[in-house]
């Protein structure tokens, strides 16, 4: 596992498992949950890093930090503290490298159920 990049005070740096280390029992365990998926589609579409506060999920805070942590976990997303805020980014690129055309499967058929 790695921390976290960027300019997190020390101690706030959070784990992140390495490219190699990421899982693919993981990543779709993580990828199965609607809410999760939805901040995975958002953070695709967008191309950037937002702050939690940037989604809304029709769940409870506490359930939301739960949701960021197992993206986190599994190496769907990279959290980084910037000042207060905490940023979120989808680590496409590592997903890409470890298991190629997984992540824009799993967003089209998204798309394709929402019907967009």
């Amino acid at each position: 596992m790695t921390s976290g990049a960027g300019t997190a005070a020390p101690g706030r740096a959070l784990a992140h498992p390495d490219r190699e280390q990421l899982a693919l029992e993981r990543v779709l365990h993580a990828l199965a949950d609607p809410v999760r998926l939805s901040v995975v589609g958002v953070l695709a579409e967008t191309g950037e890093e937002l702050p939690c506060s940037a989604f809304a999920l029709p769940v409870s805070k506490s359930t939301c930090t739960h949701h960021f942590r197992v993206l986190r976990e599994a190496g769907v997303i990279r959290q980084v503290y910037r000042g207060t805020a905490k940023l979120n980014a989808l680590r496409r690129a590592d997903l890409d490298a470890r298991f190629p055309g997984l992540l824009d499967v799993v967003l089209t058929a998204r798309r394709r159920a929402d019907g967009t």
